[in-house]
């Protein structure tokens, strides 16, 4: 039937708009020479000014649908894996003993009991269990607890639903807030009687959150494999992380975590062979642990052998250039090119020099790291063009560049070039020659220093402190004034404080896509006393290969590509970034990259890469990976379909959901208080039956249309307008 929800003003508006109108149409009826013809049309005007009339009045079409069945009361209980964990205790109404049995266990007894029986006696109610949230066998990873989809399909499917029981740990983790649900109940008037199960406390457990390795390392050397545990253990764990690969050969390390906390570290693995790898990271199961399933987790590492393209520049051959040069040269996975500025002898030449600057943007562009010494603005030095060119290199080609000031602060010009920005930190433009040291000052790491690949120059973690303590110290340093927002500080001068706290000598910071190392020393060479090139060579070749890392993560001839997170989850976006060129080597200005994805089910889709006209040759996009498990990846440029770049991006299998995690009754509470109903405690279920029982027979279902905002009302209107306007014009009124 109709139902109308005038306001006051609303209605005598429409009572005297109708009035007025009939009175006007009565007139121009009584006038008209033409009044059967007259009278269709008035007729008409009425129709149109009704329902504009109605509209005012909010008109909604109600049907009242009866329920043809009893009361309907349904159980539902929750079927997740967290229902698995064993921290339910049965209360005396389900048992004699107070055992704690799993959740899953704790439900079934309850659903076995005769505590229902009460609600079916005389037919008054029908009772059904159901259940919810089962594991997908086919894919339990990615499985999880909806809360509110369960109860909102209730709602529409049963007519008469007079309560719902639900039994959960209130542990949801996908669909939509389950308090959505409840706000439907209540307009329902069907009251959610949550039953809390299992405990509020952590099951005393270490659990391997995360492990974050790299996609691949260089063959011969070590990579860091950072990892997090979170502990509920309400005490410190001495315990030893371990990480095997399948050979058998493993590296360990020490650590304490501290109670009911979450500890990040990392451990380094030293690449030995060409290839994929497949690791396991693990810990022992600590005394009173109750879950060991989550004590390690496996990931592969890709061994590669890799050769870095470096580029050096320098005015003048001091100490810390020749040495440089030398640890570079002596690298076999670097390729080093080196322009000396010499102001008195002209370019420096020889084995591994070039005569000057790279002319064509080609040429520029194989180079993966760039060093910048003592060397800035001026005649037979750098120019400001140049400096854009490196600018361009590091931000879009994701490409490294390192800064080494020196005495004679020629890199104060560089501070009028696009290379400023680039620049870590802030220079003292008064100062700039630096600071010379009378005696020998020491460099001090800083926490994220000791924590960084750059800085490690032992073995192992435990012994890097003491080797930087016993490094020769440095008599010259950079006046710099402090770091720049999102830098990194990795040392700091041992002695000196400025005014905004210890003077940043080492320091990182991104860049576009590449990223920029600050050396504010000249004395790195000093540490070969007494060890020759033991740390000094294995600092820098660190720094190339760290710096270089996401520009050779998939190299090929035509297209390079790297992609961020590195090792997603599912459900992730995953950011793909491509430097593609053209045959020239030269970055491709005209054409398109073209992404063809498998995803580890077999499944195949093509993305065109959108390109960024103000960067070189650079494109971009993102999908979403739905699946852990190895995303196969085939870049093509144009004009390049016979030499795709291929490579594989690994997701990581994380479950959604996990057993040892507490029951979370605050949601069931709040789901109960929106829809008017309560919360009833595991030894509170003989009251249960009794409320329920005490509640009204379901109202009949009311289903409401509103007219005033249905698009087939502004289609009649707009029809009966249109026809007595027509009507009009054929009348002759006009």
């Amino acid at each position: 039937m109709l139902h109308l929800s005038p306001t006051p003003v609303t209605l005598w508006i429409g009572v005297i708009a109708l009035i007025l109108i009939g009175t006007l149409s009565f007139l121009t009826w009584k006038r008209s020479p033409h009044r059967g013809r007259t009278a269709a049309l008035e007729v008409l005007r009425m129709l149109a000014v009704l329902a504009v009339v109605l509209l005012l009045w909010q008109p909604e079409w109600r049907t009242v649908i009866h329920p043809d069945t009893k009361p309907q009361i349904v159980i539902l209980w929750d079927d997740s894996k967290s229902m698995q964990t064993f921290d339910a205790t049965l209360p005396p109404v389900l048992s004699d003993r107070s055992d704690i049995v799993s959740r899953a266990a704790w439900v079934q007894q309850a659903l076995a009991s005769d505590l229902w029986r009460p609600l079916e006696a005389e037919g008054r109610n029908e009772v059904d269990a159901l259940s919810f949230a089962a594991p997908d066998p086919d894919n339990p990873a990615l499985s999880g607890t909806d809360l509110e989809t369960p109860l909102s399909g209730l709602l529409e499917n049963r007519n008469n639903l007079r309560a719902v029981v639900l039994l959960s740990d209130g542990d949801y983790n996908i669909g939509q807030p389950p308090v959505v649900a409840a706000q439907k109940m209540r307009l329902r008037g069907v009251p959610l009687f949550p039953i809390p199960v299992g405990s509020q406390t952590r099951l005393p457990d270490l659990d391997l959150l995360s492990v974050a390795a790299p996609t691949y390392g260089i063959i011969g050397e070590n990579v860091q494999i950072p990892f997090t545990i979170r502990s509920s253990l309400d005490r410190q764990v001495r315990t030893i992380v371990r990480v095997r690969d399948e050979s058998g050969r493993e590296q360990t390390k020490d650590i304490v975590l501290p109670p009911n906390a979450e500890t990040y570290d990392s451990i380094l693995w030293r690449i030995e062979k060409e290839g994929s790898s497949t690791l396991e990271l693990s810990i022992p199961v600590a005394d009173g642990e109750l879950i060991a399933a989550n004590n390690s987790r496996k990931f592969t590492i890709a061994g590669r052998p890799e050769k870095i393209r470096v580029l050096v520049i320098e005015s003048l051959p001091r100490w810390e250039y020749r040495f440089l040069r030398n640890a570079l040269s002596r690298d076999p996975g670097v390729e080093l090119s080196c322009l000396l500025f010499h102001p008195e002898l002209g370019p420096g030449g020889g084995r591994d020099y070039i005569g000057k600057f790279p002319e064509k943007l080609e040429d520029l562009a194989k180079y993966d790291v760039i060093f910048i010494g003592d060397v800035g603005i001026g005649n037979d030095q750098l120019t400001k063009e140049q400096c854009a060119l490196i600018r361009g290199l590091v931000e879009n080609q994701a490409s490294g560049v390192i800064f080494m000031p020196g005495p004679r602060g020629y890199q104060m010009s560089l501070l009028d070039t696009e290379l400023s920005d680039l620049m870590p930190v802030i220079l003292d433009e008064d100062k700039p020659n630096g600071f010379a040291e009378a005696i020998a000052a020491p460099l001090t790491l800083t926490s994220e220093g000791r924590g960084s690949l750059l800085t490690l120059l032992g073995d192992n973690e435990q012994e890097n402190p003491e080797i930087w303590r016993r490094l020769p110290g440095f008599y010259w340093h950079a006046p710099v004034i402090k770091a720049k927002a999102g830098a990194e500080v990795l040392a700091v001068h041992g002695n000196r404080r400025g005014k905004f706290g210890p003077v940043p000598l080492l320091v990182t910071r991104p860049a576009g896509s590449g990223k920029v190392l600050f050396m504010g020393i000249d004395s790195a060479w000093r540490w070969r006393r007494g060890v020759e090139d033991l740390y000094h060579y294995r600092f820098w070749g660190q720094v190339a290969r760290w710096m270089s890392y996401q520009r050779n993560m998939a190299a090929g001839q035509r297209v390079r590509l790297f992609f961020t997170p590195e090792r997603p989850e599912p459900g992730a976006s995953v950011t793909l970034n491509a430097n593609a060129f053209d045959p020239n080597g030269a970055p491709l200005e005209k054409g398109s990259v073209v992404i063809d994805l498998t995803a580890p089910d077999g499944r195949t889709q093509r993305i065109e890469l959108q390109k960024n006209d103000s960067a070189w040759g650079a494109f971009s996009g993102r999908f979403k990976v739905d699946l852990p498990g190895a995303w196969k990846i085939r870049a093509t440029a144009s004009g390049a379909e016979d030499k795709p770049l291929e490579t594989t991006l690994l997701a990581q299998g994380v479950e959604i959901e996990k057993t040892g995690q507490p029951a979370r009754p605050e949601v069931l509470e709040e789901m109960a208080r929106v829809s008017k109903g309560r919360v009833i405690q595991p030894a509170q279920l003989a009251e249960l039956v009794k409320e329920i029982n005490a509640l009204p027979e379901p109202r009949p279902l009311e289903s409401r249309i509103p007219l005033w905002s249905h698009w087939g009302t502004l289609l009649a209107v707009i029809a009966l307008l249109g026809l007595f306007w027509v009507g009009r014009k054929l009348n002759g009124a006009f």
